[in-house]
C-alpha cells in the first residue's frame, strides 16, 4: 500500500512539474532565454554563431547555410561511397608533419591561413568565409572520411569557393595536410 501512494505521489509530482513548464507563460520562457543566449555572447567556447537556435531557416546570417549544408549532409545522408571507411596511413611524426605543412601553405595557408583561423590573404573576398579549421578540427564531425571528403571534393556542391583537391592532389598528399592539421598547425619542426 505505501509503495502505491508513493508512486501516485511521484508521478502527480512529476506531472506537476511539466505542467508548470508546459503552462508558463511563453514570456517567460523568452526572458530565459534571452538570459542565456546574452549570457553565451561573449563566451569564445560558445560564439554567437554556435547557438542552436539560430540554426533554424531563415536564422542565419549570410553563408551560414553554405556553412551548414556539409555538416547536415554528412550527419543525415552520409558521405559518398568513395570515402566510407577512409583511414590516414600517416602517423603523426616530423616528416609527415612538414611534408603536410608544406602542402598546407601552397594549396589551403591564403585562404584558411597559416593557423587555420580563417584569416588567409584572400579570406575576406570570400562569402561565405574560409572554415576556421583550427578549431573544426578538433570537432567530434572532423573523423578521417569527413576531413578528406571535404578536401577532395571541395565546397561546389554546398554554394562556398572551396575548390576541389581531388585531381591537384593526391590522396596521400591530402592525408598529410590532414596529419599537419591534427597536430596543431605547429611550426617548423627540426627533422
Amino acid at each position: 500500500m505505501k509503495y502505491r501512494v508513493l508512486k501516485a505521489v511521484s508521478i502527480v509530482m512529476i506531472l506537476t512539474a511539466m505542467a508548470g513548464f508546459l503552462f508558463t507563460p511563453s514570456n517567460s520562457r523568452a526572458q530565459s532565454s534571452r538570459m542565456e543566449r546574452q549570457h553565451h555572447q561573449s563566451d569564445m567556447w560558445n560564439p554567437n554563431w554556435m547557438q542552436r537556435d539560430m540554426w533554424r531557416r531563415g536564422q542565419m546570417g549570410s553563408g551560414m547555410q553554405q556553412r551548414m549544408a556539409r555538416h547536415w549532409t554528412f550527419m543525415h545522408e552520409g558521405i559518398p561511397a568513395a570515402y566510407q571507411g577512409a583511414r590516414n596511413p600517416f602517423a603523426s611524426d616530423t616528416k609527415i608533419i612538414n611534408e603536410g605543412r608544406t602542402l598546407y601553405q601552397q594549396n589551403c595557408a591564403s585562404c584558411h591561413g597559416t593557423t587555420g583561423l580563417g584569416d588567409g590573404e584572400l579570406a575576406n573576398s570570400l562569402n561565405p568565409s574560409p572554415a576556421l579549421l583550427a578549431y573544426m578540427i578538433q570537432m567530434p564531425m572532423s573523423v578521417d572520411p569527413y576531413m578528406l571528403w571535404s578536401i577532395s571534393e571541395g565546397g561546389e556542391a554546398f554554394g562556398t569557393a572551396m575548390p576541389a583537391f581531388k585531381d591537384a592532389l593526391t590522396r596521400d598528399e591530402i592525408w598529410k595536410i590532414i596529419t599537419f592539421m591534427r597536430s596543431g598547425f605547429p611550426v617548423e619542426q627540426q627533422k
